[in-house]
Formats: structure tokens, C-alpha cells, sequence
């Protein structure tokens, strides 16, 4: 290769470099690029109250991100960080601060729409946290039931598997996903505290584990136990089955509103 060659693409990248330069100074100051790209690969954290007491949530532009529980702003960051890929800084701005509020009347109260970013998720998990996310207060459904709305019936232990790994808690309600014997089971926050919660919404927790399906000869009909048909019926009616299989071979059909089923 001549040094001809070599003093002639010099001046030519000088030549590159020097009208790249010029374009940037007429479009932004460096400062002004640095913090820009900065807020785009940052997400903004906050803190608010929850009915497992204090939580951490962190949101990108499209929504809530991850909800959960942490010795300190920093470990919070960091596991964020080393599952999402992506810086947290605390969220100061009025959009912020407005998404804190709505967040944390979802959780106190179930009400208010508050938007959830599931990006980061697979296919099959974001069908399962969205269908769980439809999951009414005051109600549950087991791991099978989830299963068969996602269409993946018998995928049971991977619907599990999601739920223990749900990145907003509470938001997307997993306890209230129970086991396929009507037993509580795990949660991420603890099994005591899943007990508390059902409980605060008025599931009967005892009562679930011992027949988590009720039927009706009046209407020849079972259901869930908490479904608010199951909830109509009169004491002197209920007949409680400990599965829908038992419920079915004794001849009732099942509801058509929360579609128990195995």
C-alpha cells in the first residue's frame, strides 16, 4: 500500500469526521446528545405503598416494568438492571410522580387503569400474566384453569413458573393463581402473606382448600367457589367437590362464566 494511498484516506476521513462534526453542533449541543441517549436507555424508579407494605416500581415510557421488594434503592436497581439490561433513576418528573399515584391506588384498591410494560417477556408469558391480570378481586382460578385459557392445557408447571417469576407483583395479580387442590401455595412475597391477601379480598381460604368447586342441583350447575355464582348459592344447595371431575361425574355441567375445568 503506497503512502500516496494512505495520506489520500487521511484526508478523507478528516474531511468525514469534520462534516459530522458540524452536523452535530448545528443539531445539538454534546451535552444535549449525551443526556438525551442517557434517558433513552434509562428507566425511572419510585417508591409507593402496596398492601405488602413499601415496593419498589420501576417504569419505561410504555409502562409499569417490574414491582417488588428490596433492602435498598440500589439492590432493587441492580436486579432491574441485570434483567431488563437497563439503568433506574429516580423518577422526579410529573409523569413520574402521576404513574406513582395511579400505581398505588391499583394496588390499595383495584381501581384505575395503570399501564404495564410486558416487552421483556415471551409470547406464552405475556399470554399468561395478561389472562391472570383478568383474574376479578375476590376471585381465584388454579394453575390448570390458567393453562387452558392460554391454550396450553397440562402446561400447569410452566404457568408456575411464570407466576414465580411475575415482574409486577400485585399489578398482575399471581396470587390470586392457586393450586390445582385449591391450596394456596407460593408467592413471591411469602405464602403468609398470599393467605392475607385472598383473605382481604374475601376468599375464603380454609373453606377453598377443602372444595374448591361448587355445584347446584337448582341450576345442575358448578363452578369455582368463588365465582359470584357459586357465592348466590343458598347453604341448603351447595354441594362441595373437591374436583371438577367429581363434579361432572355427578352429573353437573359446568359454569359457563368462570369455566371450571380440568
Amino acid at each position: 500500500m503506497s503512502d500516496e494511498f494512505l495520506r489520500r484516506s487521511e484526508r478523507d476521513a478528516e474531511v468525514l469526521l469534520g462534516k459530522a462534526a458540524q452536523r452535530l453542533a448545528r443539531s445539538e449541543e454534546p451535552g444535549d446528545a449525551l443526556e438525551r441517549a442517557l434517558a433513552a436507555g434509562t428507566d425511572r424508579m419510585f417508591v409507593c405503598d402496596s398492601p405488602v407494605g413499601e415496593v419498589y416500581a420501576a417504569a419505561s415510557s410504555a409502562g409499569v416494568r417490574s414491582i417488588g421488594r428490596a433492602a435498598s434503592p440500589g439492590e432493587f436497581a441492580r436486579r432491574y438492571r441485570e434483567r431488563f439490561g437497563r439503568l433506574l433513576s429516580w423518577g422526579t418528573d410529573a409523569k413520574s410522580s402521576d404513574l406513582a399515584r395511579r400505581l398505588a391506588a391499583a394496588l390499595a384498591e383495584g381501581r384505575g387503569p395503570v399501564p404495564i410494560d410486558l416487552s421483556g417477556a415471551t409470547p406464552f408469558a405475556r399470554r399468561v400474566l395478561e389472562t391472570v391480570r383478568g383474574i376479578p378481586r375476590g376471585e381465584v382460578r388454579p394453575y390448570a384453569w390458567v393453562a387452558r385459557e392460554v391454550g396450553s392445557p397440562g402446561a400447569s408447571r410452566a404457568v408456575g413458573s411464570v407466576m414465580a417469576r411475575n415482574p409486577v407483583p400485585l399489578l398482575v395479580p399471581c396470587h390470586r393463581v392457586v393450586r390445582n387442590d385449591g391450596t394456596t401455595g407460593q408467592y413471591a412475597f411469602g405464602a403468609g402473606l398470599k393467605v392475607g391477601l385472598l383473605e382481604g379480598e374475601g376468599v375464603p381460604v380454609r373453606e377453598l382448600a377443602r372444595a374448591p368447586y361448587l355445584a347446584t342441583p337448582t341450576t345442575g350447575i358448578f363452578c369455582y367457589a368463588t365465582c359470584p355464582n357459586a357465592r348466590r348459592i343458598k347453604p341448603e344447595n351447595r354441594r362441595p367437590f373437591r374436583s371438577a371431575r367429581a363434579a361432572r361425574k355427578a352429573g353437573y355441567r359446568p359454569c359457563r362464566v368462570c369455566r371450571p375445568g380440568e
